[in-house]
């Protein structure tokens, strides 16, 4: 048998609170009419379970992360029409509705839904339910969509993240920079979020950060370079030393350094440009243990290499350490190979290891195929800041899960079409996913609740979830491994299949 997760007033204690946009009303009419029509028609008691899956893995890939498992559960501990909301129906509804209908919903909760979900961040495929609800038929119709809205969204940015983080490698750091190119504010959130569980190391958006305790990174603007002119918009060009306090002047060390390196990185100091090295100087003074230059506002080769090592060398004479620079345009795989190089001869010559192994972070609409090229290309790069195509998945911009009535009142339903892979697999059914000696997973399966479950082989009888065992996919669990759980504990293999 699938284990029950019951919907109970004590169910998710512990849970982050629920986004107000997320309530009854963010659903579509037809259900909130459907309900109706139920109800009319005396349907009060009949008893459904519905699954929801979907139907293709998205990306033309080979797997999906399933995500959104905590959304929905406290959007279920908290579903109840306010009176605002009854009252705004009232207005809205056809005339004939009866007032007793509106009675009915405002004393309408959840209590007797049942849920049987898959962990949230576990890898899913086709057709196998992520949530089975079992309860009132009246109730569960008016949950549909909103559901599909919570799960659809999360599982396709969580399994795109999923599949950067496979294309990028274990080892390469990963930044979600989407806010500003998101699908609105709601959609920057959970952007963030399950981008974050699908394998990514840290996230621009600060208020993500805040709410789901996501590391949070950034550097500057192209807009903070050139609002500088010439040094002499520097106002204040000292620092203390990190040891002594001596109050020091980074410019005369930056500019220091620039004579020197010019040659030693063989550049025409005279075409690098003033207002860039006095914006990395400021930019360097108020982060002295943060520096992260971006060095493609001007000229990569001819000045923002040159102004960021002389800035860097500055402020390792006052006691610190530059962290690394940004590239955010051009051939990407060249430029960080030349930056990688540059740091390597000021290494050597000046006999300062630590400034080899400076990051170098690259952006500008990178996608998977991007990474996968770069890859291919030697690459020097330590850590992408993905946005556009990571929050809006523009290779696929919906999952297109489905909530299909399976059984009412213990008889199995089916939805038949001419369209093969629409007509649904009827019954409420257990999934358990076998495995085999090796330990690697070999198939979901899936059977009615009624028949026996899934036996390991007589002759090498072992537990459950180890090599050549089974594993319950909706394993009981008092709060479904929510989201936050598995943000806590996520490492990237969460995010392979």
């Amino acid at each position: 048998m699938i284990n029950r997760v019951e919907i109970s007033s004590d169910r998710i204690r512990n849970s982050n609170s629920q986004n107000g946009v997320i309530q009854p009303l963010l659903t579509d009419l037809y259900q909130i009419n459907m309900a109706y029509a139920y109800w009319k028609s005396g349907k009060h008691d009949d008893v459904a379970v519905f699954d929801l899956f979907f139907r293709k893995n998205p990306f033309q890939g080979e797997f999906t992360i399933f995500a959104g498992l905590q959304e929905c559960l406290t959007f279920l501990q908290n579903f109840r029409y306010s009176e605002s909301d009854i009252e705004y129906l009232r207005e809205n509804m056809p005339p004939t509705v009866e007032p007793e209908y509106f009675e009915f919903l405002a004393n309408l909760t959840t209590e007797e839904v049942t849920v049987y979900a898959v962990d949230e961040g576990k890898v899913v495929f086709p057709r196998v339910p992520l949530l089975v609800l079992e309860g009132p038929l009246i109730v569960i119709q008016l949950l549909e969509t909103t559901l599909l809205t919570l799960v659809n969204y999360a599982s396709l940015v969580a399994t795109n993240a999923a599949r950067y983080r496979m294309a990028a490698g274990r080892k390469m750091k990963l930044l979600e920079f989407g806010l500003r190119r998101a699908q609105g504010p709601d959609g920057g959130l959970s952007a963030s979020k399950y981008a974050y569980l699908g394998g990514f190391d840290g996230t621009s958006n600060v208020l993500a950060g805040k709410l789901y305790n996501i590391p949070v990174k950034g550097t500057h603007a192209h807009s903070y370079i050139s609002s500088f002119s010439s040094l002499d918009d520097l106002h204040i060009d000292t620092l203390k030393h990190k040891e002594t306090g001596e109050e020091l002047s980074l410019k005369e060390a930056s500019l220091r350094w620039r004579s020197r390196l010019a040659d030693t990185l063989n550049i025409i100091q005279s075409e690098a440009s003033d207002g860039e090295l006095a914006a990395f100087i400021s930019f360097a003074i108020a982060f002295p243990c943060g520096f992260i230059a971006l060095v493609d506002t001007y000229d990569v080769l001819k000045s923002g290499i040159l102004n960021f090592c002389a800035v860097a060398l500055g402020l390792h004479d006052l006691g610190y350490r530059a962290l690394g620079l940004r590239i955010d345009s051009g051939d990407l795989a060249y430029l960080s190979c030349i930056a990688r190089a540059s740091f390597t001869t000021v290494a050597e010559e000046y006999e300062l290891d630590w400034f080899a192994s400076l990051q170098i972070i690259a952006s500008n609409d990178i996608n998977e195929d991007t990474i996968i090229s770069l890859n291919e290309q030697g690459h020097k790069i330590d850590c992408f800041g993905i946005g556009t195509h990571l929050v809006t998945c523009q290779r696929q911009p919906a999952l297109g899960c489905v909530f299909k009535l399976v059984e009412i009142n213990g008889e199995a339903k089916i939805k038949l079409s001419q369209d093969m892979e629409k007509i649904t697999c009827p019954g409420k059914k257990s999934v358990y996913r076998l495995y085999g000696e090796d330990g690697h997973a070999l198939i979901d399966l899936m059977h009615r609740t009624s028949e026996e479950a899934p036996s390991v082989w007589e002759e090498s009888p072992v537990p459950p979830s180890i090599p050549g065992g089974q594993e319950s996919l909706c394993e009981p669990s008092q709060s479904g491994t929510p989201a936050q759980d598995v943000l806590a504990e996520r490492g990237t293999a969460a995010a392979s299949p």
